[in-house]
């Protein structure tokens, strides 16, 4: 993902959220402090860019010798589950709260979120 003149890249099997404002109102027009709104389990967000995934060793590499030199990538990945554009719920207490060019991000673990809604196109 690119911000301003700057690179970024998710390691392993993190993933980076925007998140969702949270609700400062009930649904009865109650105006809800602070403190209440962090209190919650479970946060939402978009998904704004993934890692690789977890990283697992290439067995299938050509060298017929031991010590001969690998031509293929020495390391594969599973992929993550989320893909850029899905909506996340996740455990609020497992994200990393970071601020990156005056925006708010989360860097959540792929096993800290509990749901994802993808638009399907095909649908």
């Amino acid at each position: 993902m690119q911000i301003g003149n700057k690179l970024i890249h998710v390691v392993g099997d993190r993933v980076l959220i925007k998140p969702d404002d949270p609700a400062e109102r009930t649904k009865v027009g109650l105006y809800l402090p602070k403190g209440v709104v962090e209190k919650e389990t479970v946060q939402s967000g978009r998904v704004v860019e993934t890692g690789p995934g977890i990283a697992i060793p290439n067995f299938s590499g050509t060298a017929e010798e031991p010590w001969q030199e690998r031509r293929d990538s020495p390391v594969r990945h599973i992929p993550v589950q989320a893909e850029v554009g899905d909506t996340a719920i996740f455990l609020r207490k497992e994200a990393v709260e970071i601020q990156y060019d005056d925006q708010d991000y989360l860097v959540v673990a792929q096993g800290a979120i509990l749901l994802l809604i993808r638009n399907d196109e095909a649908l």
